[in-house]
């Protein structure tokens, strides 16, 4: 039974203009999942929620071009992402979009708030417009030369090569006909956000939320200034209030309302009140480096304006991927493609790897070389055929059933006591959300095996057979619960092939199996690889 406070876990939302790549994964969504796991198996009252984020110009882009609605892109996907996600063992409570009901309602809620609260007024702007396509241009409709390093390339509002804020480009031209806009007067509504500097430093010194966010997130305060939340679209919320015709919200004013959106729409589909989640709950957000503003900035201003949700507890932010020693580069294919890796890898290889090289808070580089090495020495050499050998050895020596063992010496005994230690200390470091370390606990645990086994040589002792077997089948069991949060397919393997039940509470790693109980069929865990032109 579920206990204790409510908790939500996000995970940053994947805006639906394209699939997801390895660097996606190991910065936000594998992290977010393994937590997640872990809460479950404590009996915690927690709910893992997601959705697409659907607005915004790059999916009016996209749509434009390829002669589509922004709605079929969206869908198109939407899909697609999800089906990443299910490859790999990524299970979200509900996986929602931002274009329902349940977000405009909510997003024009907090704008609506927002305006009575004093907290959004209404600007007159210089923008591009384009008179051959007779409009507005936000964002990304407008391209140009960045005044400041020359760049060319550089979108209506920010420059990817010196990372500017930009309010005019040299050359600009208008990206769906090429024609030159010209500036022209429009209204836009802006949100406070300067009226929150001082409640955002008391935020920001919060001891929960993590040193790389309290940075990065720190330097903005000084550079804080109102933000405009309006854009001259048709695709996106409406504007709630008169005059606002033709314009939508934000596509980052209705994006993180998502998380509430979709914890409220998993509340209605499991008869509960899931905004009671955002009112008493404990938010905890997982995302990438790349928005550590909008979420520790932006997002606790809007929450704050809007008054009834509690702010996040904490925010994990992942730190960069790069490949081979290279900036991953979508545009230029320099990706590792989800959808292409699961063609010719299990899953859990991708979840150790991404788990076990580096500490979520700092760069990783994806190695091909170091995949093949990690999969091949460690998770086949070391769990794979620990756990292979313990299940062959009970199968020869004891025909398929857990020995009875006799009197433990102090070797028994102290490793034994490792199966606790290994609990408890994984425990702790996934509480602290060092996914790394603990996953190398667990990985100790299996070399503690090996060691343990080899040491005491069961194939020619007779006499400590049984009670060796009878400790290195109870690491197995042990390893199998441990690892179900980072590897669940392994996890489940090692259960099945043991012939125990799925592991449901974390209470229960630390439980010894029956003497006589009847394992399964033994196969091999891991199956090496080999990486062609690694």
């Amino acid at each position: 039974m579920e206990t204790g406070e409510k908790i939500v876990v996000t995970c940053a939302l994947p805006y639906a203009n394209g699939p997801l790549h390895v660097g996606h994964i190991r910065s936000t969504y594998l992290p977010a999942d393994i937590y997640y796991r872990y809460l479950k198996l404590n009996k915690k009252n927690a709910v893992f929620v997601c959705a697409t984020d659907e607005h915004g110009t790059p999916i009016t882009v996209r749509a434009e071009k390829e002669g589509k609605t922004p709605q079929e892109i969206a869908s198109r996907y939407h899909d697609l992402i999800k089906k990443d996600f299910d490859g790999l063992n990524i299970n979200f409570d509900i996986f929602s979009r931002t274009s329902t009901e349940t977000n405009t309602k909510n997003a024009q809620e907090f704008f609506t708030v927002a305006n009575e609260r004093g907290y959004i007024y209404v600007k007159e702007v210089d923008q591009y417009y384009c008179p051959k396509c007779k409009r507005f241009l936000p964002d990304r409709y407008v391209e140009g030369k960045c005044p400041y390093c020359g760049a060319e390339g550089a979108r209506g509002d920010h420059c990817e090569v010196c990372g500017k804020v930009l309010d005019h480009l040299d050359e600009p031209h208008c990206l769906i006909c090429g024609s030159t806009p010209i500036l022209k007067k429009t209204k836009h509504w802006f949100f406070k956000l300067t009226d929150f500097k001082e409640q955002l430093n008391d935020f920001l010194s919060k001891k929960e939320l993590s040193e790389n966010v309290k940075n990065y997130a720190v330097t903005w305060l000084d550079k804080l200034q109102d933000w405009c939340i309006t854009r001259d679209l048709n695709w996106g919320v409406p504007v709630p209030v008169e005059g606002a015709e033709g314009k939508v919200l934000y596509v980052w004013w209705d994006a993180p309302i998502g998380y509430i959106s979709a914890t409220e729409e998993w509340g209605q589909n499991v008869g509960k009140d899931g905004l009671e989640y955002w009112r008493s709950g404990k938010i905890i957000h997982f995302i990438g480096k790349d928005i550590i503003y909008h979420h520790a900035l932006f997002w606790p201003a809007m929450l704050m304006a809007h008054g009834k949700y509690k702010l996040p507890h904490t925010i994990i932010a992942g730190e960069y991927l790069s490949l081979e020693g290279k900036k991953m580069s979508t545009s230029r294919n320099w990706v590792v493609w989800v959808s292409d890796f699961l063609q010719n890898y299990p899953a859990d290889y991708l979840r150790y790897y991404l788990t076990i090289a580096s500490p979520l808070n700092t760069d990783m580089d994806f190695s091909w070389n170091e995949f093949e090495a990690r999969v091949n020495n460690e998770l086949s050499d070391v769990l794979g055929n620990f756990v292979h050998r313990v299940l062959i050895f009970t199968k020869k020596f004891f025909n398929g059933e857990v020995p009875k063992p006799g009197e433990y010496d102090q070797r028994d005994k102290d490793v034994l006591e490792k199966i606790n230690e290994a609990k408890d200390d994984v425990s702790k470091l996934i509480e602290q959300f060092n996914f790394m370390d603990a996953l190398k606990k667990i990985m100790e645990l299996a070399k503690i095996g090996n060691q343990y086994m080899n040491e005491k040589e069961p194939w020619k002792n007779e006499k400590e057979r049984a009670n060796v077997v009878y400790v290195c089948l109870n690491i197995v069991k042990a390893l199998s619960g441990l690892l179900y949060p980072f590897l669940p397919s392994t996890a489940e393997k090692i259960m099945e092939q043991l012939n125990t039940p799925l592991i449901t509470e974390w209470a229960d790693l630390d439980s010894l199996l029956e003497p006589s109980h009847k394992i399964g069929e033994p196969s091999p865990l891991v199956k090496k690889i080999e990486i062609k032109n690694a």
